[in-house]
């Protein structure tokens, strides 16, 4: 089966991992551009995801991960888009079988599922949140909704308008958005690991962020 895929890898302060991501991803099949945003970064993010292939995008403040992804959404030209994390490393290039799945017309939105030893950390309570408004908004019940490796094809990109939530809340109003809309989105599993959230004042600041950025896209889709 031959496709064209973009990849959109939204990245802030990743230069440790950036490089080795972009490298794995440019071993998936059908893949012919990735775009690596800089989303305000402060260290080498730019120059190390360039040095490895990627076409880099800048912004010279941080936008959150919704803001970054809308950034590069601009410049994708693949039949399917493909979203990862930036500090995938060398297990980016699992974004295969998201690609596959979707390429085969399985499902509109494809979502990684990671192994349950990889998953965040953390204490649960942003994950549980989103699975129950989740399931309460559209029925679907899903194991991994703050997922951020994701294929979709062009059915999916028009439904959602051609624009993704702001902020932390972007995978969330993803999956709503589309199920309201009719469209088929199934979970997969992956072999995948990144950094997880630590349980220290940092971790807890980015959880409570997670939080409400998710609150506030769900406040918009209720009323």
């Amino acid at each position: 089966m031959e496709f064209t895929a973009s990849v959109l890898i939204p990245a802030f302060n990743e230069e440790a991992k950036i490089a080795e991501t972009v490298r794995a991803t440019q071993k998936i099949p059908g893949v012919t551009q990735i775009i690596v945003v800089d989303d305000g970064s402060t260290d080498h993010t730019a120059r190390e995801a360039e040095k490895a292939g990627a076409t880099v995008i800048r912004s010279e403040k941080n936008r959150g991960k919704g803001g970054a992804l809308n950034l590069g959404l601009k410049a994708i030209t693949g039949e399917y888009l493909l979203l990862l994390d930036a500090d995938l490393g060398r297990t980016a290039l699992e974004g295969k079988n998201l690609l596959t799945a979707v390429a085969k017309g399985k499902a509109d939105l494809v979502i990684g599922r990671f192994p349950d030893g990889q998953r965040k950390s953390g204490f649960g309570f942003v994950l549980s949140f989103a699975r129950r408004v989740i399931r309460s908004l559209t029925g679907l019940t899903l194991s991994a909704p703050l997922s951020g490796q994701r294929a979709l094809n062009q059915k999916a990109l028009q439904a959602l308008g051609g624009n993704f939530a702001e902020g932390f809340g972007v995978e969330v109003a993803m999956i709503i958005d589309l199920a309201r809309q009719g469209l088929v989105i199934k979970e997969v599993a992956v072999a995948m690991t990144h950094r997880k959230t630590k349980r220290n004042l940092v971790g807890f600041l980015h959880r409570g962020r997670q939080f409400f950025h998710i609150c506030k896209v769900v406040g918009k889709r209720l009323f």
